[in-house]
């Protein structure tokens, strides 16, 4: 198997959407045909800051990973937030996850950046395992507020 790494192209769309889709299901999340396109449109649009990376072995996209820029303010720099990491479920062990993200942390050099950071479930072994490989575990906790929902 060689996997090759490289940015989202025009033609990737439905072999992408195929990804997204299962990479949404796998965090119990509706994807919706609006939502997808939001997402492809940013993807694909040189000005915007999300960016997109997908694993291709052969010509199947067996992985994808979405990124952005972040300002860092007590550091005075920016760093890359991986967005979103998936592989396929056939496609997992062989070293694409770490692939992908090596390609985000070679991109991070490249800018200058001074940190790669992302945040996965809590339950989600799997890539825990994958992640505490390259990465270290911090000790920061997440909240959010979810302006989506209507107050009780």
């Amino acid at each position: 198997m060689s996997i090759e790494v490289r940015p989202v192209a025009d033609g990737d769309f439905f072999a992408w959407l195929d990804l997204y889709e299962k990479y949404a299901e796998f965090y119990d999340t509706e994807l919706t045909d609006q939502k997808a396109l939001v997402l492809w449109s940013w993807l694909t649009a040189p000005s915007h800051e999300e960016d997109g990376l997908v694993a291709v072995d052969g010509d199947r996209l067996v992985g994808l990973a979405h990124m952005r820029e972040f300002a860092r303010p007590l550091e005075g720099d920016r760093g890359l937030f991986i967005d979103d990491l998936y592989v396929v479920e056939d496609s997992r062990g062989k070293g694409i996850g770490h692939a992908l993200i090596e390609a985000a942390r070679k991109r991070a050099e490249e800018e200058h950046l001074g940190v790669v950071q992302w945040i996965t479930a809590h339950d989600n072994d799997e890539a825990k395992s994958v992640y505490d490989s390259v990465a270290e575990r911090t000790s920061w906790v997440t909240y959010e507020i979810d302006l989506t929902k209507a107050d009780a």
